[in-house]
């Protein structure tokens, strides 16, 4: 059986001695549960002043991290952005591309999350690579030719033979306390699975992001090709990630 995977998406939450201290409760309580990392697979997205803090001490684990965001290039006169190559250099694994508050609130564009993909497979790097509708779309009967857009934009000109994790996010239930309906999500991952097999990707996972709470995760990872979840609120505190995690 596969590893579901558990991403936390901590956004602009803790200091660095918070993101330490939920590092090592986080160690200490995987510890107790009998064969955790067999099941699991656990990713952390701090912000990027603590990513430093967790990657010190999420080494030597089995718990992965990354940054939530990165510019499309290494290095360069581009004030305030993060590296992708320092993020590597401290031993990240992954990235969060194109959350949807990328895209709605700093309005990053198809075409910018594609370049930030090219570049974190160049590093040998995984993408956790965000999609979703907002509401006007759902409303309007939009929701798989927006999600299935912006894979094709984002994702264009990728190396389809390297990890690809696809995160859909129905923007209308993000924090919102709203979950899309069973069936709402299944067609939605249905249709990624096939869409994304059908144009060659050899190694893909699809998580949910959208209020993930205990109450709810376990419902929703019967369905078909949920893979996991992307958490947000629900991460900040190790109890209720735990709580999620346990239900694989």
């Amino acid at each position: 059986m596969a590893k579901k995977i558990f991403a936390a998406n901590w956004k602009l939450n803790k200091t660095p001695e918070e993101a330490r201290e939920f590092v090592i409760n986080l160690k200490n309580e995987t510890f107790k549960i009998e064969g955790f990392f067999d099941k699991c697979e656990v990713i952390l997205f701090p912000s990027a002043f603590s990513l430093e803090a967790v990657s010190t001490l999420c080494a030597g684990t089995a718990i992965g991290f990354g940054p939530q965001n990165i510019y499309s290039q290494n290095s360069g006169a581009f004030t305030g952005e993060n590296s992708a190559e320092v993020a590597k250099s401290l031993r990240s694994e992954f990235i969060l591309i194109g959350h949807s508050e990328r895209r709605e609130i700093f309005k990053e564009a198809d075409a910018d999350l594609n370049k930030k993909h090219l570049l974190t497979q160049q590093l040998g790097l995984t993408s956790v690579f965000c999609i979703g509708e907002n509401l006007e779309q759902r409303e309007a009967g939009k929701t798989l030719e927006v999600c299935l857009a912006q894979l094709e934009k984002g994702l264009q000109g990728a190396n389809k033979s390297e990890r690809l994790i696809v995160a859909y996010e129905p923007v209308w239930a993000i924090g919102t306390g709203k979950v899309a309906t069973v069936e709402q999500v299944a067609e939605v991952h249905q249709k990624l699975h096939d869409e994304l097999v059908s144009k060659g990707y050899a190694s893909v996972q699809l998580l949910y992001g959208g209020s993930v709470k205990p109450d709810n995760a376990a419902e929703l990872l019967k369905i078909n090709y949920v893979d996991g979840f992307l958490i947000g609120g629900a991460a900040l505190k190790v109890e209720s990630f735990l709580q999620i995690c346990n239900k694989a």
